[in-house]
């Protein structure tokens, strides 16, 4: 039997069109972008004072970031070719 963790690989995936209102289907396990620059997120923030929290990462391309997000936003987002992996 198969138990699904956070520390096993990621089961799906799908291009991430980076939004300040609209919040992705699913609480991501990881980020990849193809083209450098910024990404603007709202982190899954479980503890502190509100349910999510804005923060700007610079990134790299072609490196998975293991985050847990609920959003891309497309305020203060630079890096290009995002895919969100759970």
């Amino acid at each position: 039997m198969f138990v699904e963790t956070l520390g096993a690989p990621a089961e799906n995936g799908a291009v991430v069109t980076p939004s300040d209102t609209v919040n992705l289907l699913v609480t991501t396990r990881g980020l990849l972008v193809g083209v450098a620059g910024n990404v603007s997120v709202e982190m899954m923030g479980v503890g502190t004072t509100s349910p999510n929290h804005t923060v700007v990462i610079p990134v790299s391309a072609g490196i998975i970031y293991p985050i847990r997000v609920t959003r891309v936003n497309s305020t203060s987002t630079t890096a290009t070719g995002i895919v969100a992996f759970w």
